[in-house]
């Protein structure tokens, strides 16, 4: 079937630490040619819609802020739907007040719900296990996303998901993930863009987030090796790509040869 429209993630698929992967720009600048709609879904926590759109420009990519879906911005809608009264405390790598506007936060040690934002610093052992007795107390935990890692210039880094994951052991109690790879995520991004996901695509590095939440729920998966993508993902994780790429440059002949 006809590749109509995509989803694409950012960090490991068109840039690393921000800076563009070979070809990535120009790739992104043949899809626009070709008039294929675009999302840019992302679990990246770092920094809001805004500043992600004008990071992605200055580095030289065509993007608009509204083509942007971000698990934080999920995040804050999951809150106002499921605990609109709740004091919330975010533990996330990138300051995520400006979209999360609404939500009651406050410090750990009075928190209703839990939320996991990208892991950092901040994420000490004495914040941590906080965090785990307030959970022992009955607050509930939220996850912005499950990534267990990811790759920078610097190298390897572990994610939130690797303490979600912990939390999750220790307490008992299972977190509400907002970004990928859970279905409502994709399918607000396919909302936006008015497709139906079996004529759209997700491209993305990472095969269990990336690829298989989104063949879970009908898109295409295209695995790229680049980013967090390591040999024998696409044979070694029970998930099979449909397509696999040496990079999001390969994409535009993809996509052109099997739409047209």
């Amino acid at each position: 079937m006809a590749i109509e429209a995509l989803l694409l993630d950012i960090d490991g698929v068109l840039t690393i630490s921000w800076e563009p992967l070979p070809g990535a720009i120009e790739a992104l600048e043949r899809l626009r040619q070709r008039d294929i709609p675009i999302r840019l879904i992302t679990n990246t926590t770092t920094k809001n819609r805004a500043d992600l759109a004008a990071t992605l420009r200055g580095a030289g990519f065509d993007v608009s802020d509204d083509e942007i879906v971000t698990a934080v911005v999920a995040t804050a809608a999951h809150l106002r739907r499921a605990a609109s009264d709740a004091k919330v405390f975010v533990l996330s790598d990138g300051d995520a007040t400006e979209d999360l506007e609404d939500v009651r936060l406050v410090g750990v040690d009075d928190a209703e719900v839990i939320v996991l934002g990208g892991a950092s610093d901040d994420f000490s052992y004495d914040t941590m296990n906080r965090i785990f007795r307030r959970l022992m107390e009955g607050a509930r935990l939220v996850g912005m996303h499950r990534n267990l890692f990811w790759k920078t210039a610097g190298g390897w880094q572990l994610d939130a998901g690797a303490y979600l994951a912990g939390l999750e052991e220790a307490t008992g109690v299972r977190a509400t993930i907002c970004g990928k790879p859970e279905e409502p995520f994709f399918s607000a991004a396919l909302d936006a863009l008015g497709v139906e996901a079996g004529r759209a695509a997700m491209v993305g590095d990472d095969v269990l987030n990336d690829v298989a939440g989104a063949k879970a729920v009908g898109l295409t998966g295209i695995l790229v090796r680049t980013g967090k993508y390591r040999p024998g993902d696409e044979t070694d994780r029970g998930v099979v790509a449909d397509h696999v790429l040496a990079s999001f440059a390969e994409l535009p002949d993809l996509v052109v040869g099997g739409s047209r």
